[in-house]
């Protein structure tokens, strides 16, 4: 027998758990499902970093404005599912320093806290540091644990009448008369979900799901490596204070670091080679901000692949300008149910969920306000509860296996 929900989401990362919560919370009926374990996509192969915005301020205004707004509505709603470490940005010698005195001018000129440092003051908070730093401004970087921040979102979204389903592999798309009449859902489902509205959140595999309806979300998706390491003798965030490239951030968990990333273009962000010079240069160029990484043990190494919308990518001509985020309305398509959210970063996944949650909202006759930014999530100051959550659904991701149960 077919089953009947308002609104069904595919994508069972940060930005689909998101709409799936803010949806339920807003009293829609709704559903998620998602082909694998929850987090198994983008969300949660990252390097776990929440931005303060500094990575783009003086780039992109508006993305690092939003940037600031969710870390700090995050460290307020997310308990367990955020470290808040503080963070960084190093010039070496090396670097320009019109860079460094840019980005800081650009932060304070948004408003992200800002304190400069000398090198030797860097050091005294980072004992490691190398010693060509010579300056550094601190910022409210923070680590994201995105196993515990999705399967929160997802927990919260049940409790408020969604059905989450992962290992639900989407087969088919059905659609008659420019609206999807019905999805094809496999695996722990094996039945044909009808909804009135259909939300795309599938992160970099958006354009395999919108041509089951044959619609078309080109999408340009990059893979990049992340390397842990033992040491546990980092505090905050270090970012690499220039012009983003390879091997520009280490993100400190409790005894081992992050060390990323790469950024390499994939045609199938199923199916795509690896490379060990990535590993290489991203080990090479974080040590020269913490010389220790250097000869630290290994302890594992993944790859995450980003969702990148291409008409974007092709705007941007680089990498140093912020990857915002899209909502495609594809009644533009044709299809007057179904959208599909892409691009974005894990800081902004709150964001970009209350704005897909707007459209099908309005799409529905909902009158109702977003709610997310001021409801705590769930059992956010019980980590070992959270934890339980990850489990019951499957939710553990490389990026923070070290931390989580």
């Amino acid at each position: 027998m077919t089953i009947h929900t308002d609104a069904l989401v595919v994508g069972g990362g940060a930005t689909g758990a998101g709409v799936a919560r803010d949806l339920a919370l807003r009293g829609v009926d709704v559903a998620l499902v998602e082909r694998n374990g929850l987090t198994s996509g983008t969300s949660g192969r990252s390097h776990g970093l929440l931005h303060s915005g500094a990575r783009y301020a003086e780039a992109d205004r508006v993305g690092a404005e939003e940037c600031i707004a969710e870390n700090r509505i995050l460290k307020d709603i997310a308990g367990a599912c955020i470290r808040d470490t503080g963070g960084l940005f190093v010039q070496l010698a090396e670097d320009d320093p019109d860079h460094f005195e840019a980005k800081r001018a650009a932060c304070e000129e948004i408003g992200i806290p800002v304190e400069t440092l000398d090198g030797d003051a860097a050091r005294e908070r980072v004992p490691d540091l190398a010693e060509d730093v010579e300056r550094a401004f601190e910022v409210p970087d923070a680590v994201i644990y995105p196993s515990r921040l999705v399967a929160a979102n997802a927990a919260d979204a049940r409790d408020h009448g969604a059905a989450i389903h992962p290992h639900a592999p989407v087969e088919d798309v059905l659609v008659d008369g420019g609206r999807v009449t019905g999805v094809r859902v496999g695996g722990a489902v094996d039945n044909t979900v009808a909804a009135d509205y259909v939300v795309n959140a599938t992160g970099a595999w958006a354009g395999e799901f919108a041509a089951m309806a044959s619609l078309d979300v080109e999408m340009r998706p990059t893979r990049g490596v992340m390397v842990s390491v033992e040491y546990d003798a980092l505090g905050p965030v270090l970012n690499r204070c220039r012009d983003p490239d390879d091997g520009d951030i280490v993100v400190p968990h409790e005894r081992e670091v992050v060390l990323g990333t790469t950024s390499v273009p994939v045609r199938d962000p199923d199916e795509y080679e690896t490379e060990q010079w990535e590993v290489e240069k991203s080990i090479e160029e974080c040590a020269a901000m913490l010389p220790p990484v250097a000869d630290a043990p290994e302890v594992r190494t993944w790859w995450g692949v980003r969702p990148l919308y291409a008409p974007d990518e092709d705007e941007r001509c680089g990498r140093g300008i912020s990857r915002g985020f899209f909502l495609l309305d594809h009644a533009d398509d044709g299809v007057d149910n179904a959208a599909s959210i892409v691009g974005g970063k894990l800081t902004t996944y709150r964001q970009m969920a209350a704005a897909t949650a707007d459209r099908v909202c309005a799409a529905l006759g909902v009158d109702a306000d977003c709610r997310t930014a001021e409801r705590r999530l769930p059992a956010a100051e019980d980590p070992e509860r959270v934890d339980e959550l990850v489990a019951e659904f499957d939710g553990q991701g490389p990026t923070d296996e070290d931390v989580v149960g």
